[in-house]
């Protein structure tokens, strides 16, 4: 990714980068380690960043996921298990989501109206990234 020089953030996100990479080499086993995938997502100098973690529930049929809410978008992260025997897929609701994979599923209740078609998904290396435009509100 080329670093954008009015962004004061790059370095930042360099730095963070090549702190994980010497954590993982420092780790038993490294050579076994993986890691799935993280997104960072900047936002205006005047937000608040914000992280919602929403972990396993007690029903192991949960995929696991990560949401943030920004005041246009909502990213969700999805973790996929490894070698699913069918095509992951999101089915992308005005308040909620769908997420799907072999006998897995988990519903996502939306705090805020999404636009259904500026919102999309897509499944690389394990990872399902989401992301949802908000309706605005009228």
């Amino acid at each position: 990714m080329q670093n954008n020089s009015s962004n004061p953030y790059d370095d930042i996100f360099s730095n963070i980068s090549k702190i994980v990479e010497e954590i993982v080499k420092n780790m038993p086993e490294h050579q076994h380690a993986r890691i799935v995938g993280y997104t960072i997502i900047t936002r205006g100098s005047d937000e608040i960043p914000a992280v919602f973690r929403i972990g396993r529930g007690d029903d192991d049929n949960e995929i696991p996921y990560e949401l943030v809410d920004t005041n246009e978008t909502i990213y969700v992260t999805a973790q996929m298990p490894p070698d699913p025997k069918n095509a992951p897929f999101a089915d992308i609701r005005v308040n909620s989501i769908r997420i799907c994979v072999d006998d897995l599923e988990t519903t996502i209740v939306l705090d805020h109206p999404a636009d259904v078609i500026h919102s999309y998904y897509r499944v690389h290396r394990g990872v399902m990234d989401i992301t949802l435009r908000k309706k605005t509100r009228q």
